[in-house]
Order: C-alpha cells, then sequence, then structure tokens
C-alpha cells in the first residue's frame, strides 16, 4: 500500500513538473517579439551604470519651499561602469529639480542614458537615477534568508510560489492583456495557476492543499465579480483610472483592452489575502480532523467559521489599508483642497478606491464559510 502511494505522489510531482514546463514555454512564447511589431523609443536607449569620479561645477542651493532640496545644475565627470563603454570617462550635465531630484557627489553611482552619433559614439550622457540595485538586493537577500531561517521547508515554498507568481505576471498576464485578451477572464487564468502552484509546493498534493485552492479561487473570484458589477452599476471602469489615458495613447494598437483593467487589478490585489484565508481555515480544519477523526461536519464548519471570523478582520484591514496607503498622496490633496465631501466620494479616484478595497474584502469575508463548508465537507464524519 505504502509503494502504491509513493507511486501515486511521484507521478503527481512528475505531473506538476511536467505543467510547469508547458507554462514557462507559453511564457517563452508570449515575450517574443511580434513580428511587424515597431520597437518603442525608450527600447532604444542604452541605459549603463555609472559612478561619479569628479565634481567639475555646481551651482546649485537649497529652497524653502522644497523642504531643502537642493535646486539647480551640476556638471561631472562620471565613469560608465556596464556595457560597450566600461571604463570610459564622459562628461555630464545634471539638472536639479524639486521632482527630479538626483544630487550627486564624489562616489555616487547612478544611472545615466547613453545618446551616441551616426558613429556610434556617446556624445550626451543624461543622468536618469540612482543605482539603487545594491540596497534593493540587499532587501530581497534579507527578505529570504529570514523566510529560511524562521521558515525552514516551508519558507522555501513560499519563495519559490511568491516568484512563480512575480514571473508570471510579468511575463503572462501583462503580455496577455498587451497582445488584446481580456484582462477579467486572463486574470482569473492567473489566479487559478499561480494558486495551485504557490500551495502545492507550499503543501503538497493534499485534501486541505485543494480546499484551499477551491476556497481561494471562489473568494477572488467573488471579489472580481462583484467589483465588475459594482462597475456597471456605478458606472466606472478601467477608462476612468489615471493611467487609462497614456495606455489607450502607447498600447491601444496592439489591441489592448483598458475596461477590465479595474476588475484585473482587483483579482491581484486581493489573492495574497484570500489565499492567507483559505488556506489557514483549511489548514486549521485538517487539524482538528487529526486531533478528533469522528467530528461532525457540523463541528468542523463552526470551528472554521470561528477560526476564520479572526483571520478575515485582520485581513480585511490589510487589505483596505495597502489601497488607502497606495493613494495617500490623493486622500492628501482631497483635504489640502477641501473638497465638499459629496464631491470626495463620487469622484473616479475615490470611487475606484473604494471599490477594490471593498470588493476584495468582501470576497475574503466570503471565502470563510465557503472553505469552511469545502472543508467540513471533505473531513467531517458522515
Amino acid at each position: 500500500m505504502k509503494h502504491i502511494k509513493n507511486n501515486k505522489k511521484t507521478l503527481q510531482w512528475a505531473i506538476f513538473a511536467a505543467g510547469i514546463l508547458i507554462y514557462t514555454l507559453i511564457m517563452i512564447g508570449l515575450n517574443r517579439p511580434i513580428a511587424g511589431q515597431v520597437p518603442t523609443a525608450a527600447s532604444k536607449f542604452s541605459f549603463e551604470k555609472a559612478r561619479v569620479v569628479q565634481i567639475i561645477n555646481e551651482n546649485v542651493s537649497p529652497d524653502t519651499w522644497t523642504e531643502g532640496i537642493r535646486l539647480g545644475m551640476q556638471e561631472v565627470v562620471v565613469r560608465i561602469d556596464s556595457g560597450q563603454f566600461k571604463g570610459k570617462e564622459l562628461y555630464a550635465a545634471n539638472y536639479l529639480s524639486a521632482y527630479g531630484n538626483i544630487d550627486l557627489k564624489e562616489g555616487t553611482r547612478i544611472i545615466v542614458r547613453m545618446d551616441t552619433n551616426e558613429a556610434g559614439d556617446p556624445f550626451v550622457v543624461s543622468v536618469s537615477n540612482y543605482n539603487r540595485s545594491y540596497m534593493l538586493i540587499g532587501l530581497v537577500v534579507l527578505f529570504v534568508l529570514l523566510l529560511i531561517l524562521i521558515g525552514g521547508k516551508k519558507g522555501v515554498a513560499a519563495i519559490a510560489g511568491l516568484f512563480f507568481t512575480i514571473i508570471s505576471i510579468w511575463f503572462f498576464l501583462i503580455p496577455m492583456i498587451k497582445r488584446g485578451a481580456s484582462p477579467i477572464p486572463t486574470a482569473i487564468v492567473l489566479v487559478a495557476i499561480t494558486t495551485f502552484v504557490s500551495l502545492i509546493a507550499l503543501n503538497g498534493f493534499s485534501k486541505k492543499t485543494y480546499i484551499a485552492i477551491a476556497g481561494c479561487v471562489g473568494g477572488v473570484t467573488i471579489a472580481g465579480l462583484l467589483a465588475y458589477l459594482a462597475g456597471i452599476v456605478t458606472p466606472i471602469n478601467g477608462f476612468n483610472m489615471s493611467e487609462a489615458e497614456e495606455l489607450i495613447l502607447r498600447a491601444a494598437d496592439g489591441g489592448l483592452k483598458v475596461s477590465g483593467l479595474m476588475v484585473s487589478g482587483v483579482l491581484i490585489a486581493s489573492l495574497g489575502a484570500v489565499m492567507d484565508v483559505a488556506l489557514t481555515i483549511a489548514s486549521a480544519i485538517s487539524e482538528l480532523h487529526d486531533m478528533k477523526p469522528k467530528a461532525k461536519m457540523s463541528e468542523l464548519f463552526k470551528s472554521g467559521i470561528n477560526i476564520g471570523k479572526d483571520a478575515m478582520g485582520t485581513m480585511a484591514n490589510t487589505l483596505i489599508l495597502a489601497f488607502s496607503g497606495a493613494s495617500l498622496n490623493m486622500l492628501i490633496m482631497f483635504r489640502v483642497f477641501d473638497y465638499p465631501y459629496i464631491q470626495i466620494f463620487n469622484s473616479d479616484l475615490m470611487t475606484i478606491e473604494i471599490i477594490q478595497g471593498l470588493t476584495g474584502s468582501i470576497g475574503i469575508v466570503l471565502t470563510v464559510p465557503l472553505v469552511a463548508i469545502l472543508g467540513a465537507s471533505a473531513f467531517g464524519h458522515k
């Protein structure tokens, strides 16, 4: 019997690996250049790492209205640290404004844009950004180490699931939407795939995992459906979002559909919190069953609901606060201009944030009874 179980698990993991391989090949195909597609101006720019080796001249001074930020112009010599011009020292003019303020000192690591002439020699070097890669890599390494040290194997599985989700958003969801796929069904497919892979990697092939997957996909789909209905009733859609105009101008020729982007955003944003609640309840019911194998369905359902009550409160707060934090500047602007509340709560931007926050939270709340019912039905003594 044990031998049969081992063979079954081996087959399951083999199918799982084959599915990941097929999915990877699909993503590679989606990210190949489209025949006849004209490269964008931005894709032709050459950005390289550089370091400031000398400040030739600077005419900068702090300003009161910018809270001490220095404004003006700097003339510097930079040494290129990557690309075909690595090691070359070039002149660059750096203009400091309140909103584009890269204040240079000797040794500052930066990213520069290289403009070349017909002969291929650089004739203009523009300072684009600070080189923040070292800090970002450091934070990622710290995050990974903490997950591994505290979570052990589960931490490694969580990292793998997170990495898979990020890769899927960048190389599957966005290319699909760029090519004209409807954002809402595409986002639902993404949610189903990433939930399945993440939870299988975390807990393996088990009844508990399947319940959490079903509950998570159900909860996120409910959130998306509510956002879609709210958009119809309001009415509001992706065209009301602040980035819509730029997307239409830059990507509409490729078939990009803007109208479903708001709902797609709700599906993605609510995924993490809903997955957390679904897995928490499914794991708790599974543990209760192990401790009391003859527990009735009603007992397990009641326990699942009670556990979910604590989880859904914190997760709903997490989601609402995440949307609020992302829109903090907008909220401050409303207070600065002292808009009447009737205008604030009926504006496009505020309505979108409220719909996203509330529909996601409703999805979390409804995930609790959904997973409790599935878990009680699967584990309850009949």
